[in-house]
């Protein structure tokens, strides 16, 4: 069960043969999913620890077991949306692709998973900018990670690659932003083309 299930199922009642660290992941998962659900009708501001608990269907002592804060909360689910992307985008990946064939792949992954699973889109790239210093951090890091990824991907060498990589994911990260905030879903998928034209004539430039 990931963040982007959606599942609020409730566990069985009574023995149900899960041990303590699967009912917590349950649990979890489900807070999570809550999370975010709220968050993307009503903003992190607005939405109550109270709210969370009634969308996910778990109790307060649950809640607090678990968290010490609405927002201790957020940068958890924060960290699980984060690598559900990432997953994502790695698995898509075919294990002989290189280069801007490699990229175009997770870039695709990417924009797709976005537009599948805007709650969990917008829990890290909208809603982090109300949540606090620590959560704007991660959301710092969370970029330099995938900056780190691209270059990785694309073999970038000199400190000119390096800053051209950081430039396209900032200005991704911005573009994708805007779209998730307006519910534009087609057109986070139509940043593929372009996004990738772009980097294929920045990779050739620099590859001759």
């Amino acid at each position: 069960m990931t963040l982007a299930e959606d599942s609020v199922r409730r566990l069985p009642r009574g023995s149900h043969g899960l041990t303590r660290e699967e009912v917590v992941r349950s649990q979890r998962t489900r807070i999570f999913g809550a999370m975010a659900r709220v968050m993307a009708e009503k903003g992190y501001g607005a939405t109550s620890v109270a709210d969370v608990l009634r969308n996910a269907q778990v109790s307060r002592e649950t809640f607090y077991e678990q968290f010490t804060s609405k927002q201790a909360c957020f940068l958890a689910a924060f960290e699980a949306a984060v690598e559900f992307v990432f997953e994502r985008a790695s698995t898509t990946i075919p294990a002989d692709a290189k280069g801007v064939d490699r990229f175009d792949r997770a870039l695709r992954s990417y924009l797709d998973t976005l537009a599948e699973h805007p709650a969990v889109g917008r829990l890290f790239l909208v809603e982090v900018y109300a949540a606090g210093p620590e959560a704007v951090e991660r959301r710092v890091a969370l970029q330099k990670r995938f900056a780190d990824a691209v270059n990785q991907m694309l073999g970038s060498r000199t400190d000119a690659d390096r800053f051209a990589v950081e430039a396209f994911v900032a200005a991704t990260a911005a573009m994708v932003t805007a779209r998730l905030a307006a519910d534009d879903l087609d057109g986070i998928r139509a940043l593929h083309a372009p996004l990738l034209e772009l980097v294929r004539d920045v990779y050739s430039s620099r590859r001759h």
